[in-house]
């Protein structure tokens, strides 16, 4: 069973899965197709993944067959496995460590896929718009159903397209991951909002939203819901966050009208990176408080799209420090220039 581990200095968890080794690569580093041949994400083909946990379907249709649209089943590679038979968090503790200066944990939890289309497909951008509303409304549904489980407090929605994004399969899709601690990121930022909070008496996302919306220069697009820009502080270049304008900590507490605009908005975006960097390898991830907390004045859930163009070399993973050859403004200048018809269809 996986392993996670607490890094004594840092308070970072680490998860240690050696399973995932065994999971097949479909995808070659140049990014080609590997002679696989059988796609087991396909519609008619259901039988060959674990059954669903959720599904988009046609009316009609019965779970674990055809007529899906959109499909979450759990990952066969794990990097966390579900067990029922775990006690509530307070007791996941392994005990078995014969050094009390390491802390270990089960490696416990849920690691799922998102079938994003029955047709083996590897562009997200060809995708209609109600599909993608479709996206994000197996996401909400998945988080609604995972927060249920008190042994469980955060789930990282996220997604790797292309090889150098570490795809391994070209059909795309999405993942998620359920854990039963906070990773140290989504920490950073709560704790970095309600420091700012306490120091100022405001939020630092409404300011930020402010603060963007006055330059204008590093703005890609926005609605009436959402604002698009390229961050202050870009670590890659091209990286872009979609940021709703109202406070809102919990990306599963979104509503059907925010769903709606937010599948034409993450379209659009991901089409205008596909058309000014000619295909690029990306991740993207969801960023959304931990179901312990309440809602979070200080904490606005977001979404990071991160384009892999550069590679992160031996200075930025020695410092933490990033060297970005793109200014976020000229990034952003380019993929506001790049709209053309058909861009948000």
């Amino acid at each position: 069973m996986p392993e996670l581990r607490l890094d004594p200095l840092l308070q970072r968890w680490v998860v240690i899965a050696p399973e995932r080794a065994k999971r097949p690569m479909e995808l070659h580093q140049e990014g080609r197709l590997n002679e696989v041949g059988f796609d087991p994400f396909a519609e008619g083909n259901e039988a060959h993944t674990p059954p669903e946990t959720f599904a988009v379907r046609n009316p009609g249709s019965a779970p674990n067959g055809p007529g899906w649209r959109v499909r979450v089943v759990p990952n066969r590679y794990p990097a966390l496995q579900f067990e029922d038979s775990l006690k509530p968090p307070d007791d996941l503790f392994d005990q078995r460590s014969e050094n009390p200066f390491y802390q270990q944990q089960s490696g416990w939890g849920v690691h799922e896929v998102i079938i994003e289309c029955p047709h083996n497909e590897a562009s997200l951008c060809r995708l209609s718009r109600e599909n993608f509303c479709e996206i994000i409304e197996a996401y909400q549904q998945r988080l609604l159903m995972l927060k249920q489980d008190p042994r469980l407090v955060h789930v990282t929605i996220f997604k790797n397209s292309g090889w150098q994004a570490g795809a391994s399969v070209r059909h795309t899709h999405s993942q998620l991951i359920a854990t039963p601690v906070i990773p140290m990121t989504v920490n950073q930022e709560i704790e970095g909002g309600e420091r700012y909070f306490r120091q100022q008496g405001q939020s630092l996302f409404h300011e930020l939203v402010r603060q963007e919306t006055a330059t204008g220069s590093r703005i890609v697009l926005e609605t009436h819901d959402f604002l698009v820009f390229c961050p202050y502080a870009s670590r890659f270049p091209f990286e872009t966050c979609i940021l709703p304008k109202q406070q809102k900590s919990h990306f599963e507490m979104v509503s059907p009208a925010e769903k709606e605009e937010l599948g034409g908005v993450f379209k659009n975006v991901l089409q205008r990176l596909e058309r000014v960097l000619s295909n690029p390898a990306y991740n993207y991830v969801i960023h959304t408080a931990p179901f312990t907390a309440p809602e979070l004045p200080h904490f606005r859930w977001h979404i990071e799209i991160l384009p892999r163009i550069t590679g992160v070399a031996g200075f930025e993973w020695g410092s933490g420090l990033f060297i970005n050859p793109v200014p976020p403004e000229e990034a952003a200048q380019r993929l506001r220039d790049s709209i053309s018809h058909g861009a948000t269809q």
